[in-house]
């Protein structure tokens, strides 16, 4: 429905609510004939273009609310001529230009300013006192730096402050911490903030018992962690340069009951143990303690963390084996223990009590044994990198019970994560990549580097939906399955340096998605099978084999052998054997060929006599015709 320019006013209308009324088109004018209006709610709409200037009449406006992602343009400099306006909501839109002190003038009743999302900048005196005391401020994404905001030091009453993605390069006044201690939300994350945070977050909000979230995440802050009063919820502080234990986190004030759902102290430099207090923090839902320097065994107390649904410890100096608590962590919906040097057998447990569990990656350890067949009963699993372990036995047939990675994916069908940290880092197309929002789009598996032996199994090409395959460095043997050409959502195949041989599967044509392939150091003969992606490879996806054709330079002889005239695309000892063969064969032939003509002419007197006499006469012969 559009907003029609002849839209009648309604004498004495003072509340106008058109939240998600499917409006489309521009702002109307007609909107200030209302003039009695002292709230005017239009967000969730499809409304383009610039606000309208008729706003300008209402007065008596208190509340408004413009919120769409559609409007553009700059922001109106009018706005600071709404004297009552307490609430303005104006955030998830395409706003651009400079905000300056004028656009504030006369709004000193202004509570709420909601702005965030835009691409505004804030251009304002470092002395500048706003007129207003605002309770809710947010403002991310405006340009608000390099300096630190001076003007917030008049904002004592906040109780939500957003300034993320600020452009701020400054250290955080002292000033600042002794604002307010009422806040719900703090968020000043994507900055370059510089600077210490209190010994103690002892904030008190508004509200008993309203959570606290706090987001210091992506700065340069410094020094140790702070200890939490037991109303934070979220706290993010991943990025940054704290340094020190994390024990005075996590043990203070034990006798308190605490709401912590989200902890994230990744990419820091951490040190020392994890300690064993995590009985105090039952209700977590998010541990993130990547990219740190931690070391030690898993304390055993993290199997009280029953509502646990992502755990990442990877990239630290973590030891030991898993601590069998670990199996009451039944809502465990990603693990990644990458990266560090645990040891002992993966547990059969994962496979037996994480039935919902999506991502596993145990890669860059030192667990051994075999890989348990318990773990075929994760139909939800994704994602599973146990690679550079070592790891033996066979590759469990029981894979193809994946069932989630046995379905074909796309942006429209995606895997859904209820887990609130979805990022992952993985090793795909030979690079380590870290996902995020396209996660729920990535199904992987990685066992390579590993001592694993057998066949690979036929029914793993049962994955169809199947995004990254890599069984590199390992002992196969065998043969390629196949029916591989089925798993045509692959990306990335992985297979060089093992034993297998035959030839390449004429099926594997139709993978016509891939983008990595290396099939390099095995032992295949044959011909390459013809297809675009396949040649399009470089010939070193297929050193030190035995195959033919495009892209490697040998030709394939008529019966698909390798012919004499070119070589098998390697670069092992097998071209030095072929070389030395050659000059062998070539010194033999010299010799031969010597003999069988010079020996007669030496030691049987009538042919030499015979043989002289054909030479005198070819000799005449030629004399006299130059003559004639």
């Amino acid at each position: 429905m559009a907003l029609q320019s002849s839209t009648p006013a309604i004498p004495g209308l003072e509340h106008l609510f058109l939240t998600d009324c499917q409006l489309s088109g521009h702002m109307t004018d007609r909107l200030g004939h209302f003039q009695n209006l002292t709230q005017l709610y239009l967000s969730e709409n499809s409304i383009y273009g610039s606000v309208t200037e008729s706003l300008t009449s209402l007065k008596s406006l208190r509340l408004l609310d413009l919120s769409s992602k559609l409007l553009n343009g700059t922001f109106p400099e009018w706005f600071g001529q709404l004297p009552e306006l307490q609430r303005l909501w104006i955030q998830n839109n395409a706003l651009h230009g400079v905000v300056s002190e004028a656009h504030f003038t006369n709004v000193k009743k202004l509570r709420i300013f909601v702005a965030s999302r835009n691409r505004l900048i804030l251009n304002v005196s470092s002395n500048w006192v706003p007129p207003f005391r605002l309770g809710v401020i947010g403002l991310s994404s405006w340009n608000l730096g390099p300096s630190f905001p001076s003007w917030l030091r008049f904002q004592k009453e906040f109780v939500y402050l957003d300034i993320s993605l600020g452009g701020i390069f400054d250290t955080i006044p002292n000033w600042f911490w002794n604002l307010s201690t009422q806040f719900v939300n703090l968020n000043m994350s994507h900055n370059q903030i510089q600077g210490k945070v209190p010994e103690v977050f002892d904030i008190s909000p508004p509200l008993v018992g309203y959570p606290v979230a706090i987001d210091l995440s992506s700065n340069l802050f410094e020094g140790s962690l702070p200890c939490l009063s037991s109303n934070v919820k979220t706290l993010e502080l991943s990025n940054n340069s704290f340094t020190g234990m994390i024990l005075r986190l996590l043990c203070y004030k034990m006798d308190e009951p605490n709401i912590l759902e989200i902890l994230h102290l990744a990419d820091n430099h951490l040190t020392g143990e994890i300690p064993d207090c995590w009985i105090n923090w039952p209700s977590l839902l998010s541990i993130d303690l990547k990219m740190n320097n931690l070391t030690g065994n898993l304390p055993n107390s993290i199997g009280s963390l029953t509502f646990l649904r992502s755990l990442h410890l990877c990239h630290n100096n973590l030891s030991g084996v898993l601590p069998d608590s670990m199996q009451n962590c039944t809502a465990l919906l990603a693990l990644d223990l990458s990266r560090n040097s645990f040891t002992g057998n993966i547990p059969s447990w994962i496979g037996e009590t994480l039935s919902n569990i999506i991502i596993i990656s145990l890669a860059s350890n030192n667990f051994r044994g075999q890989i348990p067949e318990t773990l075929c009963s994760l139909s939800y699993l994704t994602i599973l990198d146990l690679g550079h372990n070592s790891l033996f036995g066979n590759i469990p047939k029981c894979f193809m019970n994946f069932s989630a990675m046995s379905i074909k994916r796309n942006s429209s069908v995606p895997i859904y994560f209820s887990f609130i940290d979805n990022t992952a880092l993985l090793m795909i197309k030979g690079i380590l990549l870290e996902y995020s929002t396209t996660l729920r789009f990535v199904t992987s598996i990685d066992l390579s580097d590993n001592n694993l032996s057998g066949e690979i199994p036929e029914e793993i090409t049962s994955l169809v939906g199947l995004f990254s395959l890599n069984l590199s460095t390992n002992h196969l043997t065998g043969h390629i399955p196949r029916t591989i050409g089925q798993m045509r959502s692959l990306e990335s195949l992985d297979l060089s340096y093992n034993q297998l041989s035959g030839e390449i599967p004429l099926s594997m044509s139709y993978l016509t998605f891939l983008s990595v392939l290396d099939l390099a150091y095995n032992n295949l003969t044959g011909k390459i099978p013809s297809s675009t992606q396949l040649q399009s490879f470089s010939a070193s996806n297929f050193a030190g084999n035995s195959v033919c054709g495009p892209p490697v330079t040998a030709n394939c002889g008529a019966d698909g052998a390798t012919s004499g005239d070119g070589d098998d695309g390697g670069d092992g000892d097998g071209g030095v054997v072929d070389w030395l063969w050659f000059f062998v064969s070539m010194g033999l032939g010299f010799v031969v060929g010597f003999w069988g003509f010079m020996g007669p002419l030496l030691f049987v007197k009538s042919w030499r006599w015979a043989y002289y006499g054909m030479l005198d006469d070819l000799w005449y012969r030629i004399y006299y015709s130059c003559l004639c």
